[in-house]
């Protein structure tokens, strides 16, 4: 079980609580934490299967609900007078590819509705951003506004330069930077987030099945190792969902595969467990790197 830290600002009890919609992963823990260290309360809503309950913990309110409870979440925040909220943690996305996961998971009917054109008459794509606006549109018209968990939490996003590990050789920097321009594309289509390359290949391309996923992928079709991964954000990132994040599982799989670097957006990267992750990188060997177009720029001139 979570222990709840102590905060050195007081909550302040006359202020609504912020809305939390927690996914799978730490990122959760990390805003709901910050919020309180901000005085803030926390009114959370745990999407069931994905996320840990002992959040609980670091919540004044909590509740639970299925993949499709968008009706419950507003219900519970409109109970708890939360005009303004969040989103943090991963939603599996392969579920909607279930056999028969709309009975599995039962869509409320506000959930319904709003998705009615993916569900029901099986029109309209389900590309992560328009999954993700939608969502934002449902709790925006019940007046409720998403605002990016970064706002709540702006030390969570990494800042430019080597975070751990040698510095990039030539070619290292060489395989960043041709990652970085096919990374962005594959962004711009709403793709991933995350190509895995060597000597100038792709390796592996991100796609549903998510970053670790795709790096176990590339050990596994890169036998050698020694390949770089660069994560980046979309070309026109909305900051209020699927922000890249990478964390000390990323580190793992990334060690596991045989990769031996990880190149990040500085700035529009969110960085867990900063602490443990860089001195996890440094055990396993691993040079982490963010940079910015700027860098990009200089490196491919």
């Amino acid at each position: 079980m979570l222990v709840r830290p102590t905060f050195s600002k007081p909550v302040v009890d006359g202020e609504r609580p912020i809305g939390l919609l927690a996914g799978w992963g730490t990122f959760p823990f990390a805003v709901a934490e910050a919020l309180r260290r901000r005085g803030r309360r926390v009114a959370g809503v745990g999407i069931r299967d994905h996320a840990d309950p002992s959040l609980a913990d670091l919540c004044d309110h909590f509740d639970w609900i299925g993949i499709g409870g968008l009706g419950r979440a507003i219900r519970c925040f409109h109970r708890w007078g939360v005009t303004q909220a969040t989103m943090a943690g991963k939603v599996h996305k392969v579920l909607l590819y279930e056999p028969g996961w709309w009975l599995k998971h039962r869509p409320d009917w506000k959930t319904l509705r709003a998705f009615s054109p993916q569900i029901l008459a099986g029109r309209g794509d389900r590309k992560d951003d328009t999954l993700l606006r939608t969502v934002v549109s449902v709790f925006e018209r019940d007046g409720i506004t998403l605002e990016p968990a970064t706002d709540f939490a702006p030390e969570l996003l990494v800042k430019p330069g080597l975070i751990a590990g040698k510095r990039l050789s030539g070619k290292q920097q060489r395989d960043v930077s041709f990652g970085w321009e096919i990374a962005k594309a594959m962004g711009g289509l709403d793709i991933g987030q995350s190509v895995c390359v060597k000597n100038q290949t792709i390796l592996a391309v991100e796609a549903i099945e998510g970053t670790d996923a795709c790096i176990s992928r590339a050990g596994e079709l890169c036998k050698a190792g020694g390949f770089t991964v660069v994560k980046v954000a979309k070309p026109c990132q909305d900051m209020r969902f699927d922000v890249p994040t990478v964390g000390l599982k990323t580190l793992r799989t990334l060690a596991a595969a045989g990769g031996r670097v990880l190149a990040i957006e500085a700035d529009k990267t969110i960085l867990l467990d900063q602490e443990a992750f860089q001195r996890t990188a440094d055990q396993l060997r691993i040079s982490v790197v963010a940079l910015d177009k700027t860098a990009i720029a200089r490196a491919v001139a």
